[in-house]
């Protein structure tokens, strides 16, 4: 499996660059999955749900599944976060794995800055941001390309992870 990162401040565009990267590179037939880090709890059940009453109880690990899907819940509660290798190592084989956030792994990355956010390029200081995605002009020793040119950014990872069909 090949890997590529998504990564940028908040609201910078992140999660439509991965969904739009998802599509395209599916669309060109790649098989893809994704990682998500989130910076806070989260949870994909509810109070009252039978999977959140499970976990409640005292369950390590609850499978919800129906002929549509299945998830796998895994409580970590007083242990250290599981670092992005072990992760990568739950997914079922794909071509590509596009990995939004984690920016401080080793992995080859895109940074999305928008104008908007007022922030800095992360870019500067990080040599594992390959290419910077902006809506605007700014000075960077990396590629600098669209935000909204999804194809380009497309053809930019595919190129960069060795991916061709």
């Amino acid at each position: 499996m090949k890997i590529f990162g998504v990564i940028g401040w908040k609201n910078s565009g992140k999660t439509g660059l991965v969904e739009r990267l998802v599509a395209e590179i599916s669309a060109r037939g790649f098989t893809v999955s994704t990682v998500k880090h989130a910076h806070h709890s989260f949870d994909i059940d509810h109070p009252g749900r039978d999977s959140y009453r499970h976990r409640d109880a005292g369950a390590r690990e609850v499978l919800l599944t129906s002929r549509n899907r299945w998830a796998l819940m895994h409580e970590i509660k007083n242990t250290p976060e599981v670092q992005l290798g072990e992760l990568l190592k739950k997914l079922s084989p794909v071509d590509l794995v596009l990995i939004e956030g984690f920016k401080r792994d080793s992995h080859a990355k895109v940074e999305c800055h928008r104008a908007t956010t007022g922030n800095g390029l992360l870019a500067h200081g990080d040599d594992t941001i390959v290419a910077v995605a902006a809506d605007v002009t700014v000075e960077t020793r990396q590629p600098l390309l669209e935000l909204d040119d999804t194809n380009g950014i497309a053809d930019f990872v595919l190129q960069h992870t060795g991916l061709t069909k």
